[in-house]
C-alpha cells in the first residue's frame, strides 16, 4: 500500500526534463568561463561597463545593471565598451563557437 499522495512512478517529462537539464550547456561554472568573458570564442557578453567592468549581453541588460548598480551616474550608451570590437578574431577559426541555450522562459 502506498502513501498518500505519493506518485509511483517519475513521469516521462520529469525524466527529459533532467537528462536536457543535464547535458544542456547552459554557460555556466568553469566550463563556461571563457564563454562570459568573451575572450577566445567570441562569448556572449558583449558588452562591459566602464564604471565596474561586469559584462552583459546586451545595451538593454547593461541600463538594467547601471539604474540598479550606477543611479547617480547618468546612462550613456557611447561609453559602453564592445568586448566584440577589441577581440581580434581570425575569420577562418577552428574553435566552435558557444552554442549556449540558455532559458526556454521569455
Amino acid at each position: 500500500m502506498t502513501g498518500k499522495a505519493k506518485p509511483k512512478k517519475h513521469t516521462a517529462k520529469e525524466i527529459q526534463a533532467k537528462v536536457d537539464a543535464a547535458l544542456t550547456n547552459r554557460g555556466g561554472g568553469k566550463a563556461g568561463l571563457l564563454d562570459r568573458i568573451g575572450v577566445e570564442k567570441g562569448g556572449h557578453a558583449k558588452w562591459e561597463c566602464p564604471h565596474c567592468k561586469i559584462t552583459a549581453p546586451d545595451v538593454k541588460s547593461m541600463q538594467i545593471h547601471h539604474d540598479a548598480k550606477h543611479p547617480k551616474i547618468p546612462f550613456e550608451e557611447e561609453k559602453l565598451v564592445n568586448k566584440h570590437a577589441s577581440t581580434t578574431a581570425p575569420a577562418e577559426s577552428s574553435k566552435p563557437r558557444p552554442g549556449v541555450r540558455g532559458s526556454l522562459k521569455k
